[in-house]
């Protein structure tokens, strides 16, 4: 009947070769010259006004509405599975590498087909079967009191566990994706063993237990609470950007540094994004991401939420610019996710809480 049916419709003007493909199962190519209009539908653990604007403006470029639901990127991952084939989602978007990787885990991402998405994304900053690209990244810096001046013999993450900095470090707990992210890429570098020696020498330094965000960190090392601290580059630059006088202040008695510059090099992480497995808009899903992978929207990532781009050749601006060129470690992010689990085992069997 099926089969009927759509004859019937082919020969009546009403229905293409489309709906009777469906039948078979596989997913249907959706060719470059098809116009794209409509809308998209993002799930995003990102939650900054910043990239608000960023979809206003792909809006009045393309004509595509921007539909948005934001929500933790575990939460939003689980939303995709049980939503399933069901799901109105188009894009997947979180703040972490290490939450990508989960989300291709759960299978709720399909690849990504437009080669020239991929040809923008450095290779370790992409998914190795196209299933996800880096949109922006951030550099996982220290911190120190200025006017207790830079803490001699800090100069990499290993340095956090010497003993001389005894009751001088504060952080945020061992639950935040952040740090679980950097413990995997030293996991990735120097073994399970090693990480679980470096995880316990800093447990050993804490000034405080593990408490607040990045921003917390900020203002305890300014307050002189604890003189070292590690958070991400867009925070102390959200700080010395700020138009609120008191911000620039706890800024201004705040120095960093980009550990490893002799070794691995700085830690990074990426937001990034991905087509959703059952995506219905899948065309529209990868002009989005490629909007979002272009010179103008790379620029408006740095400008309005003091990140990195990720497409090289486009120059940071805004705070992060002042912070002038270091050596990133060029770790694939796709380790951050697979060192993850044991990474949460290091911290626990350490400690840090």
């Amino acid at each position: 009947m099926r089969s009927v049916f759509c004859a019937m419709m082919v020969t009546i003007g009403l229905l293409g070769l489309q709906g009777c493909g469906e039948a078979t199962g596989k997913q249907e190519s959706h060719p470059a010259s098809a116009p794209i209009v409509g809308e998209v539908n993002v799930y995003s653990g990102r939650h900054y006004d910043s990239d608000l604007a960023i979809y206003d403006a792909f809006t009045r470029k393309t004509g595509i509405k921007v539909n948005l639901i934001e929500a933790g990127g575990d939460e939003l991952i689980e939303r995709l599975s049980r939503e399933a084939d069901a799901s109105p989602a188009d894009v997947f978007i979180t703040a972490d590498a290490g939450m990508l990787w989960r989300a291709k885990q759960r299978g709720v991402l399909r690849p990504i087909e437009n080669p020239d998405i991929l040809a923008r994304v450095p290779e370790h900053f992409r998914d190795a079967d196209n299933d996800w690209v880096g949109l922006s990244k951030r550099a996982r810096i220290i911190i120190y009191n200025k006017s207790r001046g830079a803490p001699a013999g800090l100069a990499t993450y290993e340095d956090l566990a010497k003993p001389e900095f005894r009751g001088k470090i504060c952080v945020r707990s061992s639950t935040n994706v952040y740090n679980q992210s950097l413990l995997a890429s030293i996991v990735a570098h120097v073994g399970d063993a090693a990480a679980q020696e470096w995880t316990k020498g800093v447990v050993a330094n804490l000034a405080r237990g593990p408490e607040g965000n990045d921003t917390t960190q900020i203002e305890a090392v300014a307050a002189g609470e604890c003189d070292i601290s590690i958070v991400n580059s867009y925070y102390l630059a959200r700080y010395i950007g700020a138009d609120d006088r008191k911000m620039r202040m706890i800024a201004s008695k705040v120095g960093f540094l980009f550990p490893n510059q002799q070794t691995t090099g700085t830690h990074v992480n990426v937001s990034g994004a991905g087509v959703a497995r059952y995506a219905p808009h899948p065309q529209n899903a990868e002009a989005l991401i490629a909007y979002l992978l272009s010179d103008e929207a790379q620029q408006a990532f740095a400008a309005g939420n003091n990140e990195y781009p990720v497409v090289d050749g486009v120059a940071p601006t805004g705070p992060v610019a002042s912070f002038g060129a270091f050596k990133a470690d060029d770790l694939d992010m796709t380790a951050l996710g697979q060192n993850q689990a044991d990474a949460v085992k290091i911290f626990d069997k350490a400690g840090w809480q």
